[in-house]
């Protein structure tokens, strides 16, 4: 079966790199399927969950916003945030989920400071779908 060179990249690490048969993305219309010889896009990632499938098996990551670039042989995540499923700490997440919600229904938050605890909101978000559905 053919495959594809997947980079997954953060401003911190090079998260993934390797050879794949599919990746399944959360793009800003919905998910997004992408197999060799995928016609060739650039779109907006949202928070949410990225799932690999490789010849080994299935592997799965919580990322942030970002935006995806798409080759037949090449796809290329850039993102704020990606953490395989097995490296997320469900409490540390929980915590931060509850503090974004007290910051934004507390405090009279400007415009960027509102996205900001937005932001950091859904990237603890996708962490939790992605630990807990992985572990129902």
């Amino acid at each position: 079966m053919s495959s594809l060179q997947l980079e997954i990249v953060t401003p911190e690490a090079r998260v993934f790199t390797g050879s794949v048969r599919m990746v399944i993305v959360p793009g800003s219309e919905g998910g997004l399927g992408i197999l060799p010889d995928h016609m060739p896009l650039m779109t907006e990632i949202l928070p949410g969950e990225v799932i690999v499938t490789t010849d080994d098996g299935e592997l799965s990551l919580a990322v942030g916003g970002g935006f995806l670039e798409v080759l037949p042989d090449r796809v290329s995540i850039l993102t704020d945030m990606a953490i395989v499923e097995a490296d997320i700490d469900e409490k540390a997440a929980e915590e931060a989920v509850a503090r974004a919600e007290k910051e934004m229904s507390e405090k009279s938050l400007s415009g960027e400071e509102h996205a900001f605890v937005q932001a950091a909101l859904l990237r603890s978000l996708a962490q939790l779908h992605v630990k807990r559905r992985r572990h129902r």
